[in-house]
């Protein structure tokens, strides 16, 4: 059996704060409970909602002072950068139209930034925030949750040493069921907001799962996409955004691949699947089994390594939490990114050279990447499904 991973020893404990996630959201929780994982941060401050009400709220529920309390993320940015115990990041979880001025608001400060996926709605407020983090040395993560997972990072590792060969053709799928019914006005908060384009953006599907798909395919292969053609769709009557798309695409190098994300799948849940087919093998993963990992090397059998007792490589074996037969899964995979991203911070405080493994998460120009890829999808439908360089 192989044992799970040793907790992470720090000098210091750090504090975060947060834009959004008041009382009714859901990717606050997650965040907050995926930091607490390894009590390597604890959070002192927040703006958690635009209704000062749900703010104090939601701070009283936490324990926090009302003095950090904010009524916008401006206020926040700029008192808690004057303070000699002032936050040492700030996770961001609004709607996608807050993310870039929130976002720029904590860097003119000085402040790291944690933002949900996806960056932002522009690729020229994309560009300006990965910019910005470079030109004052900020860290900057942007939180595509299943990066952290420990079999992916392992079929990253697979994929990277040439088991698999030359990566020739990568299919994604990302399908869910959820909005397969007019939730957006049935109450549902989250269906609110991804079906309005003035909060979710240009895309609701392609922005919120095939940003997904595109990053684990980044993430695993380093594939650069060419082109793209995209078909995004409306199934429900009435509906603003796609809630279905389908994308042919082309890598740099003559690789190619197709991606499908669906709100509209009837009989699913969250299956993110990702398949990656080289000229000596291919590599398979599930999120919803996440566990598992199906390798096929040409001429040899067909293997399943099992996340805590199968030999993974030893850098994706430390975000291993626990043994073979439990499973681990969401909250998990990004505490895991959090872990990195915290200890990073940590070493950037002591002064310390920060390693390619130290900096293993989704920074700002992933997040860049991103929202090129939304804008280039939609673009591509906008014009006809048509072919369109990225």
């Amino acid at each position: 059996m192989i044992e799970s991973s040793a907790d992470v020893k720090l000098s210091v404990k750090l504090k975060y704060g947060m834009v959004g996630g008041g009382q009714g959201s859901f990717i606050g929780d997650v965040h907050r409970k995926s930091i607490a994982l390894d009590s390597m941060a604890e959070i002192v401050a927040g703006c958690f909602s635009r209704s000062p009400e749900n703010t104090v709220a939601t701070g009283a529920a936490l324990g926090l002072s009302p003095e950090r309390l904010y009524k916008t993320y401006e206020e926040m940015a700029r008192e808690e950068a004057k303070r000699p115990d002032k936050i040492d990041f700030v996770v961001i979880v609004t709607p996608n139209n807050n993310h870039a001025p929130a976002a720029k608001a904590f860097l003119e400060h000085g402040i790291p930034v944690v933002c949900d996926k996806p960056l932002c709605i522009e690729d020229s407020d994309a560009r300006e925030l990965a910019d910005l983090a470079k030109k004052k040395n900020l860290l900057f993560m942007v939180t595509y949750t299943y990066s952290g997972n420990p079999t992916m990072k392992h079929a990253r590792e697979i994929i990277k040493r040439g088991d698999i060969g030359k990566v020739h053709f990568v299919t994604g799928e990302y399908p869910q069921e959820w909005l397969l019914v007019n939730a957006e006005k049935q109450g549902v908060k989250q269906a609110e907001w991804r079906t309005d384009p003035k909060q979710a953006g240009k895309s609701n599907s392609v922005g919120d799962l095939g940003s997904h798909i595109e990053h684990t395919v980044s993430y695993l292969t380093g594939l650069k996409i060419k082109r793209v053609c995209a078909k995004l769709t409306k199934t429900m009557p009435g509906r603003v955004l796609d809630d279905n798309a389908t994308i042919l695409l082309e890598y740099e190098g003559g690789a190619t691949g197709m991606y499908w994300s669906s709100q509209v799948a009837s009989g699913y849940d969250n299956a993110l699947k990702v398949r990656i087919f080289g000229d000596k093998g291919a590599i398979e993963f599930e999120e919803e089994n996440c566990n598992y990992l199906k390798v096929s090397l040409f001429g040899k059998p067909t293997t399943v390594l099992s996340r805590g007792r199968d030999p993974f490589h030893p850098h994706a074996q430390s975000f291993s939490r626990v043994p073979s037969g439990h499973p681990e899964g969401y909250f998990e995979a990004m505490g895991n990114l959090y872990k990195t991203y915290i200890n990073a911070l940590v070493k950037q405080k002591e002064g310390k050279a920060l390693s390619k493994e130290d900096l293993d998460f989704p920074d700002a120009e992933a997040g860049y990447d991103g929202v090129r890829f939304i804008g280039k999808c939609v673009e591509s439908s906008d014009k006809g499904t048509v072919w369109v360089d990225f």
